[in-house]
């Protein structure tokens, strides 16, 4: 595929993301290249290809996953974090001081709609640290019906095609680290799940959705008691039974871990309030019904 093809199917996967009118034709968005273990041998050929109905389901079931659909919702502060979420994807912004473990991720969306010519509010270019202006949920929502929040909400409303198309690369790029970290004898195991999981639309935004939603697996700050709940330690907790899919066995496999994780955590509202939420989100984890392929 040459360069000129494969920014022609980016393209064309963002505008209809953005909501653009289209037919439903088979654009492709490709993973670009082989996934490869730590030393550098191909170990799985991975491409994260879509057509555009697809790519436009996978983008809509990420913001009903966040935001439940609903707009007041693309900028929002969560009950027990110390930070706002942000966007489709509910993207991580840390006030000044906050160093929390997870993952932070609305800087680097910002950074990428700077690269993509994206218009971006003029007091939100200027901060300086980019640092989340409140300090505290209480700050956040003394000001949470001002024009600015409403603008910020509307320029995030806008701008839903690209950041999919973010969180789309974020966990395409992800794919080679992913295996290189896994323990030398189970490297193969996981390139070949991800590549199961990648045949299939649903596969494809179970593995899209879930490094959005939970990362990478990669990061040492993201553990409790040792053990990590990204999409790293999914891959290791599959089955590899053949009698259930790839996609069935992920999701199995999700909710070991997200159970784990809200059992070790000190905090008892990851048990009581998030864990349901997130066995939820994983039930939508199937083939999109319009595009299921007969068994």
């Amino acid at each position: 595929m040459t360069v000129k093809s494969i920014l022609m199917i980016v393209v064309a996967g963002i505008l209809v993301l953005a909501g653009c009118d289209s037919e439903n034709h088979e654009h492709s968005t490709d993973a670009e290249g082989a996934v490869t273990d730590a030393s550098g041998s191909t170990v799985a050929d991975v491409s994260l290809v879509l057509t555009s109905a697809e790519l436009d389901w996978v983008g809509q079931q990420v913001f009903r996953n966040e935001c439940a659909g609903r707009l007041k919702c693309l900028v929002h502060w969560n009950e027990g974090e110390a930070f706002p979420s942000l966007g489709i994807g509910h993207f991580i912004w840390y006030p000044k001081g906050v160093e929390g473990r997870f993952t932070e991720s609305f800087p680097a969306l910002m950074e990428y709609m700077e690269q993509r010519q994206v218009s971006i509010p003029e007091w939100l270019r200027a901060l300086e640290p980019f640092d989340a202006p409140w300090n505290k949920k209480a700050d956040f929502l003394a000001v949470n019906d001002s024009p600015r929040l409403a603008e910020l909400r509307e320029f995030l409303a806008g701008t839903q095609g690209i950041q999919a198309e973010f969180i789309f690369r974020r966990a395409r790029q992800s794919l080679t680290r992913i295996v290189e970290a896994a323990p030398d004898d189970r490297q193969s195991d996981v390139a070949a799940r991800l590549k199961a999981l990648s045949q299939t639309p649903g596969g494809v935004y179970a593995i899209i959705d879930y490094v959005n939603f939970k990362g990478e697996g990669l990061s040492p700050t993201e553990r409790y008691n040792d053990q990590g709940w990204g999409l790293l330690q999914v891959l290791l907790e599959m089955s590899g039974s053949p009698d259930q899919t790839a996609l069935q066995q992920f999701r199995e496999a999700a909710a070991t871990v997200l159970t784990r994780r809200a059992e070790s955590a000190n905090d008892p509202i990851e048990r009581e309030r998030w864990l349901p939420g997130w066995l939820k989100r994983l039930k939508t984890y199937e083939e999109p019904p319009v595009f299921k392929i007969s068994e």
